[in-house]
């Protein structure tokens, strides 16, 4: 869901939702369900999991893993089912955002959190994509079933999420601003359609209030199962992977 007026890219974390008011987004709209006239259901196009990649599946809390964990933490909202990919549309078996954030925990032996939705997202595009439109033109805060109470042992945090129509899913609004991120450092990483890191180096900055921004990470939905020499480099740039 890369933008939600434009599709929420890719994780299916698809974009969800975008309207014609705007060119460019009726555009992304287009491609994402690969069938022109669609615009509303390219919403999703930003939300695409990997649907070739299985990796070993993260921690799915703090603490969980066998290695000693650190100060890091990786929260992160992945979903899987039908995705955008390559101007059509794919059911993966695993989202492109947990493909990537599975890399990260091998690689540094974070603690990992997967975000999991109260009610959670529908399984077919559309249905998502119209969804991710209706929360970010009401600015909802979608519930959380596993939420943290505290990040107050971690020093840096990577925000991991796909992009929908522009932007994170609204549950990772919901996610930051329940927390303390006072002294901590923020890495947004995002799995995307057309978005890039769409807007959450901007968001996180209101939202995660007293935390510092630093580089963030995108990777194309359609490219997460290569994406290990992009993710290593990058961890090395922020000073989580030895060089």
């Amino acid at each position: 869901m890369t933008q939600l007026r434009n599709p929420p890219d890719r994780d299916t974390e698809s974009s969800a939702g975008a309207t014609n008011r705007h060119p460019r987004r009726a555009i992304l709209r287009a491609a994402l369900l690969g069938v022109a006239g669609t615009a509303a259901s390219s919403a999703l196009n930003a939300c695409t999991d990997s649907p070739t990649a299985s990796p070993d599946a993260p921690p799915t809390s703090p603490g969980a893993g066998s290695e000693s964990r650190g100060t890091v933490l990786l929260a992160y909202y992945s979903r899987a089912g039908e995705n955008y990919f390559n101007g059509g549309r794919k059911r993966l078996t695993v989202g492109n955002t947990e493909v990537v954030t599975g890399l990260i925990g091998r690689l540094i032996g974070c603690d990992v959190h997967r975000i999991e939705a109260s009610d959670p997202y529908p399984d077919d595009y559309d249905p998502t994509v119209a969804r991710n439109v209706r929360e970010q033109e009401a600015n909802a805060r979608p519930a959380i079933a596993n939420p943290l109470n505290s990040i107050e042992r971690y020093d840096t945090v990577l925000l991991g999420s796909p992009i929908w129509n522009v932007r994170a899913p609204m549950i990772m609004t919901t996610f930051v601003e329940g927390l303390d991120f006072a002294g901590k450092t923020v890495h947004p990483l995002t799995t995307y359609a057309v978005s890039g890191l769409g807007t959450t180096e901007r968001d996180y900055a209101a939202s995660c209030k007293g935390a510092k921004l630093g580089e963030g990470l995108a990777v194309r939905g359609e490219e997460v199962a290569d994406a290990e020499p992009a993710v290593e480099a990058w961890l090395r740039r922020i000073g989580l992977l030895a060089r």
